[in-house]
């Protein structure tokens, strides 16, 4: 065995493998991909037993068919598409927990923007994710970020995290009818609820409009003319059908009662 051959043998054998982290399965298998690469490992059989020997019983049986019955080849790659499937939460359970579930907590503003931002994803717009940040911060930050309305977002994180950070912290606000700025937030966000739950319906209709076009256009194709698609016709009846004025053998048209004299 080479000099260079030894050295991978031993880093596939010192490599650490994080635990399975099952809130962020996509992100788990881009580092585990990333030792992957920097020990050499490209063995198929190699990566798909590294991860099953890395989950829990929990997460192992979300998966038990694919480990119990693994493909010939492709084994990590099927086993990595289906546990992500499985346990990623989906857009729509993501974007009703964004909206009705998540609070601050012990987390500093700028902190539950960016986990707000993970939930959110690219389909949420900056001016609804800003909103809902803004009224469910404590309560004595929304005066002053209220104010800053041409500051970015990322700045605007900032500076709530510096005020977060010399003022005394009350409990995380909770919004009363009775001030008028936390109604006024809320107010918005239940608008933009409206619009972004007024958009995805539409692209729910637009995905059974196609669907049902393309049932109707597979169906005129069904009832078209029998003989249309009959290959042992031959050219002119396939053509012409009752109208053809030759025809040429082989061909098994035969007129139908309305059309014999």
């Amino acid at each position: 065995m080479t000099t260079d051959a030894v050295s991978m043998a031993g880093n596939r054998i010192a490599m650490h493998v994080t635990a399975f982290w099952p809130d962020k399965p996509a992100l788990w298998f881009a580092q585990l991909d990333g030792l992957f690469r920097t020990n050499g490992i490209t063995d198929d059989e190699s990566k798909f037993w590294h991860v099953v020997s890395n989950l829990d019983n929990a997460h192992a049986a979300e998966v038990e068919d694919v480990i119990t019955n693994p493909p010939a080849e492709g084994k990590y790659l099927r086993l990595k598409e289906e546990l992500i499937k499985r346990l990623s939460a989906s857009r729509e359970q993501m974007i009703r927990q964004l909206i009705e579930r998540e609070e601050m907590g012990d987390r500093k503003p700028a902190q539950f923007l960016r986990h707000l931002r993970s939930l959110a994803g690219t389909s949420v717009p900056d001016e609804f994710l800003r909103t809902l940040w803004i009224a469910r911060l404590p309560a004595h930050l929304p005066p002053i970020l209220t104010t800053q309305e041409g500051m970015p977002l990322d700045k605007l994180a900032e500076l709530a995290d510096r005020v977060f950070e010399v003022t005394p912290r009350p409990q995380v606000a909770t919004a009363s009818a009775s001030d008028p700025l936390m109604a006024t937030l809320l107010q918005r966000v239940e608008d933009l609820t409206r619009q972004v739950a007024a958009l995805s319906a539409a692209c729910d209709a637009r995905s059974r409009s196609r669907g049902r076009s393309r049932s109707s256009s597979r169906r005129s194709s069904r009832n078209s003319s029998p003989h249309s698609t009959d290959d042992r016709l031959c050219w002119y009846h396939r053509r012409f059908g009752a109208r053809a004025s030759k025809c040429r053998e082989p061909c098994s048209y035969r007129p139908s009662p309305q059309e014999n004299p």
